[in-house]
């Protein structure tokens, strides 16, 4: 981020005045109360590591050797039993754990908690038949189905560490997760329904596997029953496998688990092609999930809570399965799309189910407002009672608007900032307490010790701007990035030694308040996804005809940012627009639809300094449309103006 860049985004946040303090109706009852900010930085986790049951009680609260941290040492447990065995012996059997919701509108199922533990011990046992046990890596790629937590709270029932990949990455970035994780078992299902039409999630796994040999089984869920080929020997279909299969607990009980075992992989983009395996234990982070959310989302035991993001990011793993079941509580899960069939679906969906706390991203909300709150005022939202924002940074227009318009006005916004690699969330408002103030997260939640830093590590005061760190370690943080000890040090904590580096500007107003600014490398946000540039370069140079790409974002008032992309073909030919659909289905099919670029500029020359580096920063501006900055260390100064002239040829996705 340059110094221009960073003025102006810090410029805009300085314009913000408008202050909304909590209701005092709404702090008399609100889960968080001020002694929450009161308690020493230990007191406060052991006392909310009474939330989870012990098979055996931890001894050690926390083992910091930086960059690594161990949290509720001694301690033995098991998140599927924190999740549902324990709401059912305790009589909440009958309570309802998800209302979920298929993309076609009359495809519904109501699951109780005991619904859900009879699901996962039957697909346990089906699973341990297929040779899972404890260590044994799972895939998973899957729609938004409830078979998709089912599989995931098998797993961590059994002790087999999963890592879910997005259901709309494609066989290349599905087989590159599973050869990183060495997963012996991937669970897939036929087809997913996605705007009235399927995605081939079997077809994508099967090409996936012609190049992951390490995996023996494929488990196949029949979702929308279509034709999908099935390899003798590997593939099984999971209705098949759990047929006969025992539903009582006892026929498979919860694994103990150390407090420092593997729970999950999540792979998330990085500055560099190969994507980033983060790794999550189980107490740590079932503790900072768990109680972030009762506190930031204010969930009641009668609470009907949406978060409407996936299940193959991290929000969808903290925020969908692992904190709100671990809490006992009621959520909604919907299969499809916000537009499908109407752009009030959604507002259909909260009438419907009564939902009280809907948290989505800044991305959704826009595209809201690009529709239009004639669609919200169809519907009957008065059961909201909080909203929340995740995924990026949410400007102060769409905050309004999501306050007004969703929430009725008076409804508090807890805008949240946190990370794959955090785990949970960090940087949030606590509703009832905290003055809210649009497009910023406010202050870091109870016990997280977040700072901004200058280049050189010095603390910037109020009102500055600069690099988001954080100076103490948090449950629910990483315990590294698999297999590579090296790249976890390099990326997180080199830059400041001791310190986690997150990766994002940010700057404290005089309030002390956070204001987040975006990534500080080149990681493109699209629609809340984290996308490396070098990622989308290599699927363009992957293409035959494609000499040469460098890849940047642009502001975009829909997705946050788009990519723009920079190519120069082979033996100079020319761009045509049949060309550039072309380009973008290949970066389809390398990595997924959602890294398409939205612009591709065809020019002979990229601009480079005299050693070679391409410059990516002077594309940004002609991306941006911003006047130049310095040229004077361009081989050949002429190159940019030249693929100004040229333009960007507008392509938007299908």
């Amino acid at each position: 981020m340059t110094e221009t860049q960073r003025g102006a985004a810090i410029e805009t946040m300085f314009e913000e005045v408008r202050r909304y303090p909590p209701d005092p109706g709404f702090t008399a009852n609100a889960n968080a109360q001020a002694e929450l900010y009161e308690l020493d930085f230990e007191e406060l986790w052991a006392k909310e590591s009474q939330r989870v049951t012990w098979f055996e009680p931890w001894k050690t609260l926390l083992e910091w050797e930086p960059p690594y941290a161990k949290w509720y040492l001694g301690g033995k447990l098991n998140v599927c039993f924190n999740c549902v065995d324990r709401h059912v012996e305790a009589g909440k059997g009958g309570k309802v754990a998800f209302h979920w919701e298929g993309e076609p509108e009359d495809d519904r199922r109501e699951i109780t908690f005991a619904d859900l533990q009879a699901d996962v011990v039957r697909f346990a046992n089906a699973l341990k038949e297929l040779g899972v046990g404890k260590g044994t890596p799972v895939g998973i790629y899957m729609g938004m189905v409830p078979e998709c937590p089912v599989a995931m709270l098998a797993c961590a029932r059994l002790g087999a560490p999963h890592t879910v990949v997005f259901g709309g990455f494609s066989a290349d970035s599905l087989s590159d997760r599973l050869n990183d994780m060495e997963c012996e078992v991937l669970i897939t299902q036929d087809e997913a329904w996605r705007r009235g039409t399927t995605v081939p999630l079997k077809r994508n796994a099967d090409e996936a596997l012609e190049s992951s040999s390490g995996v023996k089984k494929c488990v196949v869920l029949r979702r929308t029953q279509g034709e999908v080929s099935m390899e003798r020997g590997r593939d099984v279909f999971w209705n098949e496998i759990v047929e006969g299969k025992s539903d009582d607990p006892q026929s498979c009980p919860c694994e103990p688990m150390d407090s420092e075992d593997l729970l999950y992989l999540l792979y998330t983009s990085g500055t560099t092609a190969k994507p980033k395996g983060i790794a999550h234990t189980t107490a740590g982070y079932l503790v900072g999930v768990a109680t972030t959310h009762h506190y930031i989302f204010d969930v009641k035991p009668e609470s009907v809570y949406w978060c409407a993001a996936d299940v193959g990011w991290v929000t969808g793993h903290s925020y969908i399965v692992y904190g709100p079941l671990c809490n006992g509580t009621t959520s909604v899960m919907y299969e499809g799309t916000p537009d499908f069939p109407d752009k009030d679906r959604w507002w259909d969906i909260v009438e419907r189910y009564k939902v009280d706390i809907l948290y989505t991203a800044p991305t959704a909300i826009r595209s809201h407002m690009k529709w239009g709150p004639e669609h919200a005022e169809r519907h009957d939202l008065s059961s909201l009672r909080l909203l929340g924002s995740v995924g990026e940074p949410i400007n102060p227009e769409a905050w309004i608007w999501y306050r007004d318009h969703i929430g009725g006005g008076g409804t508090p916004v807890v805008d949240t900032w946190w990370q794959t690699e955090t785990g949970m969330i960090l940087i949030s408002p606590l509703p009832g307490l905290t003055t809210t103030k649009p497009g910023s997260a406010t202050k870091p939640f109870p016990g997280i010790d977040a700072a901004v830093f200058d280049e050189q590590g010095n603390e910037v005061g109020p009102g500055g701007g600069g690099y988001l760190v954080l100076r103490r370690p948090w449950p629910a943080m990483l315990r590294g990035i698999y297999k590579e000890h090296d790249r976890y040090v390099e990326t997180y904590w080199s830059k400041y030694p001791g310190v986690y580096f997150a990766g994002d500007g940010a700057r404290i107003d005089e309030d002390g308040d956070f204001w987040l600014l975006g990534r500080v490398d080149d990681v493109m946000n699209v629609s809340g996804h984290r996308i490396s540039t070098i990622e989308v370069e290599s699927a363009l140079v992957d293409h035959q005809e494609v000499a040469e790409a460098a890849v940047c974002g642009r502001m975009d008032p829909t997705t946050g940012q788009a990519i723009v992309a920079f190519v120069t073909l082979k033996g100079g030919a020319e761009g045509s627009p049949e060309k550039l659909a072309e380009l973008r289905n290949h970066v389809g099919t390398k990595i997924g639809a959602i890294a398409k670029p939205a612009n591709i500029v065809f020019t002979p020359e990229l601009p480079k300094t005299r050693s070679g580096k391409i410059m990516r920063r002077l594309l940004r501006d002609v991306a941006e449309n911003r006047p130049l900055g310095d040229t004077t260390t361009l081989a050949d100064p002429t190159v940019v103006e030249e693929i100004r002239d040229r333009g960007t040829t507008d392509q938007t996705e299908e």
